[in-house]
């Protein structure tokens, strides 16, 4: 029961450690490393209140040596499922009825954890499992997922505060429900903060959830789960399941009780769940929420009057950052021509800068790719562009997965402005570069706007000021987050909240109340303190 209106603590960002040298940030993350580098993890389904080993297990391995085996995980199979299914619902009552402030309480206390003892392991496993190097980890492992928890409890609190009017007759409530059901989580490999933010932030609101991870990601989803637990999650509220996609997806949609899906992942995925949800329809008992986030084909653009060395930094901080295998990545770049020459005299110089290898050198700025798919994809592509005639590599174009599946920083210069690597998403570290006429700015903005069936993320670089406004109008439908001198990544929770249209999703923008609200099911309340005993109106009189 309710006893006061309680204010939860402010929520503010998680500042980043800079791992320096002799630091103790750096000192305790290498030693977490080291440690799991040489042990070997078991991680089952979990189920309710079980472990599930079902024997059928993969190994986990690391991208950047991918003979080195760090642990296995246990495959599902249909029953898992089911039993996942049910145990949810099983739960539904008593988290949907917990008080809010004992929800929150849960989950500011899983933001201290990764705060404080779980920062060093956390960050580790993102570095082993995920080949991020540990700016990346600790942006994303740490800070990112932090940040999430903490802002949630706030939007979540913002939420239940937005009340409708009452007067002195009427008493009006509006009471903000989980949904009738249970949440689908579909979470990626490459950030581990979206990976427990997805399942975490419906549950906030009172929803349980079935969560399947990334096969890719399941090294960093042992420490979310240990964090989860101690800080109270209750068991079947966040039911965890891996193995065939397929299956577990077919699966899930099938249930009659199936009330929403939280998805990061492929654009191609995630419209098949649409249209198998959408061909389930008369089975639901509800109609199921359907938020995600996607792909993109992400831009920058710079005006003639733009910096040359911040176009330099935003490309390559912006394309190449955790090898570009971010959503938000920057592939496609437009540059005029009277900027050309300094702009690729001064990338090919940072490019070739670059230290490539192990994350656990702190001195690698690119690591490896996240699997041999991903590697033998970006391979191809490169190939095509040293054979192409409208195609040039100036500065990369090498790859090995002798030991990890490393692949160079890679710049194309292409002629034709529709040349495949400028509309295809890649997800590696790959940039394609049309230079154009510093006449035609418009002409290339709408360029920008037609050649890419996404719309995440895009950035414009320009000193003036009626080029940006231009920018900013003509761009408005091809990036639901823009980015004016600045590279297209980096979006901080509470501060850029994230999420494109078009083909990159459903634009609810994580890392602000839009989201939150996806998973609530508000209910009027009108209560009316003297009540009519008579149906005739004034109107009727004589």
């Amino acid at each position: 029961m309710l006893k006061g209106f309680f204010n939860v603590p402010k929520a503010v960002n998680e500042p980043v450690k800079g791992y320096a040298p002799n630091s103790p940030e750096r000192t305790a993350v290498q030693a977490a490393y080291t440690t799991m580098w040489n042990s070997q993890i078991d991680v089952p389904l979990h189920i309710g209140n079980e472990e599930i080993r079902t024997g059928n297990t993969r190994n986990i391995t690391a991208p950047h040596d991918h003979q080195h085996v760090v642990g296995k995980y246990h495959l599902a199979e249909k029953q898992h499922i089911e039993k996942a299914i049910a145990n949810a619902l099983e739960s539904r009552h008593a988290w949907a009825n917990m008080a809010w402030e004992q929800r929150a309480a849960i989950f500011l206390k899983a933001a201290e954890l990764i705060a404080g003892p779980y920062r060093a392991r956390i960050n580790a496993a993102t570095m082993i499992g995920q080949s991020k190097n540990i700016h990346q980890a600790e942006i994303d492992a740490s800070c990112e997922l932090i940040d999430f928890l903490r802002y949630n409890v706030e939007f979540m609190t913002q939420i239940y505060g937005d009340q409708p009017k009452s007067d002195s007759t009427t008493w009006n409530r509006l009471e903000y429900r989980p949904l009738e059901g249970f949440v689908y989580a579909i979470t990626p490999f490459n950030f581990t903060a979206i990976a427990a933010n997805l399942p975490a932030s419906a549950a906030m609101m009172g929803n349980v959830v079935v969560w399947k991870p990334s096969d890719s990601q399941v090294f960093s989803t042992k420490i979310i789960l240990d964090v989860f637990k101690e800080a109270g999650v209750p068991d079947g509220v966040i039911n965890v399941v891996f193995g065939d996609a397929l299956m577990i997806t077919d699966t899930v949609l099938a249930s009659r009780d199936f009330a929403g899906v939280h998805f990061t992942g492929s654009t191609h995925v995630f419209k098949d769940i649409w249209a198998k949800i959408g061909a389930n329809i008369h089975n639901y008992k509800t109609y199921p929420r359907i938020v995600g986030e996607t792909g993109g084909k992400d831009f920058i653009i710079a005006h003639p009057s733009a910096n040359v060395k911040q176009v330099v930094t935003g490309i390559t901080r912006g394309a190449f950052e955790f090898q570009g295998q971010k959503c938000s990545a920057a592939s496609r770049v437009y540059i005029p021509q009277s900027l050309w020459p300094a702009v690729k005299e001064q990338l090919i110089t940072d490019v070739k800068s670059m230290k490539m290898g192990s994350p656990e050198d702190f001195g690698n700025f690119i690591t490896a790719v996240i699997h041999e798919g991903s590697f033998d994809k970006l391979a191809s592509y490169i190939d095509q562009a040293k054979n192409d005639a409208d195609a040039e590599i100036i500065v990369g174009g090498n790859y090995d997965k002798s030991v990890g599946y490393f692949v160079e920083p890679t710049v194309i210069v292409t002629t034709n402005p529709k040349y495949t690597t400028m509309e295809t998403e890649l997800f590696g570290p790959v940039v394609t570069i049309y230079i154009y006429e510093d006449a035609k700015w418009e002409e290339t903005l709408e360029l920008v706007n037609t050649t890419s069936e996404y719309a995440l993320t895009g950035a414009v670089f320009s000193q003036d000021r009626y080029a940006i406004e231009v920018a900013t109008v003509k761009l408005q439908n091809s990036a639901g987050n823009f980015y004016i001198n600045d590279k297209p990544t980096g979006a901080v929770v509470g501060m850029q909240p994230f999420g494109g249209a078009r083909a990159s999703g459903t634009n609810d923008k994580a890392g602000s109340a839009l989201n939150l609200l996806r998973w609530a099911s508000p209910r009027t309340i009108k209560e009316t303190f003297v009540t009519p005993e008579d149906y005739r109106y004034p109107f009727l009189g004589e």
